[in-house]
């Protein structure tokens, strides 16, 4: 007598994906292709005002003598935020990582502590940070006052985007942190055991074993570094507000071209421009993540 096994039907499978990439498509797929379509366009977002239909013309304005200034300004910043935080991002997560991974005494509170600030979220952080550094009274004020110095921190254009930088590392080092426990959790422990006896040092099972063990993990958290700080927006502008030039980042400029204030030295708002800004964003995110991605996959493929 044969026996047969039900199959589950595939109907609710179809549904759920498919409502799936509807989901996808509306709140994705759509704004995107909108985004661009505005940026060829001269939209300012006044109903009485006529939109035009201008071409690259946008695009061209980005990188035309008049607004260059403030492009390559807006550009600058934003690369060396995400150089920047990324590899202290990483380094830091990984030194932790490797910390909170023995066998110490309430370990999972510290854990806990690691990941708090990124709970707590982007408006918390910044106001943490500005009462830190706050020029009335400020805890870091008052340590720097003890030494005869002062500062005006975040209204100081040469230390004002490296604060950032600190802030955003405090927000986000939870994930990595948590992306590289999870990694390092899933190594053998016979391994580490077995490389001991062959007589390899610490500094030889990191680098010869933890190391390329952790290679996915290390892709997982460049890339989400990289994508993370290349369209950062509200730490900056909480901490900064939007006109600061010393801190602009391109999503920033977005938002000082889209819905009017000062950039520099242009006074604008026009969502047109602002959407080709936001399109070369998106290209310089896609780019440089997929240069990352890249390299990071010959590098496990070596390792």
């Amino acid at each position: 007598m044969s026996q047969s096994f039900p199959f589950p039907r595939r109907g609710p499978v179809r549904l759920t994906f498919g409502i799936g990439l509807v989901v996808l498509a509306l709140f994705g797929l759509v704004p995107a292709v909108g985004v661009l379509v505005v940026s060829f366009t001269d939209l300012r977002g006044l109903p009485y005002l006529p939109v035009n239909w201008v071409g690259i013309q946008n695009y061209l304005d980005f990188f035309s003598p008049a607004k260059w200034s403030d492009s390559a300004n807006a550009l600058t910043n934003t690369i060396v935020f995400a150089f920047f935080s990324t590899v202290f991002q990483i380094a830091l997560a990984l030194g932790i990582a490797i910390l909170l991974n023995k066998p110490l005494r309430g370990r999972n509170f510290y854990r806990a502590v690691v990941f708090m600030p990124t709970v707590l979220g982007v408006t918390v952080t910044g106001l943490v940070f500005s009462l830190l550094f706050n020029v009335s009274g400020g805890p870091a004020t008052s340590v720097l006052s003890w030494f005869g110095g002062e500062s005006a921190f975040f209204g100081d254009p040469k230390i004002a985007l490296a604060l950032v930088i600190v802030a955003q590392i405090w927000m986000v080092l939870g994930v990595s942190v948590v992306i590289f426990l999870s990694g390092l959790q899933a190594i053998p422990e016979e391994l580490h055991e077995a490389a001991s006896i062959d007589g390899a040092t610490g500094w030889q099972r990191f680098r010869f074993l933890t190391i390329p063990m952790l290679a996915p993990s290390i892709t997982a958290n460049v890339l989400l570094g990289i994508v993370n700080a290349l369209q950062s927006y509200q730490l900056t502008y909480v901490l900064t507000g939007p006109n600061n030039h010393s801190t602009q980042v391109l999503s920033l400029l977005v938002y000082v071209q889209g819905f009017g204030g000062k950039s520099g030295t242009t006074l604008s708002q026009s969502q047109g421009y602002a959407a080709s800004i936001s399109m070369v964003q998106f290209v310089l995110v896609g780019a440089v993540s997929l240069i990352a991605l890249w390299f990071l996959r010959r590098r496990e493929a070596k390792l």
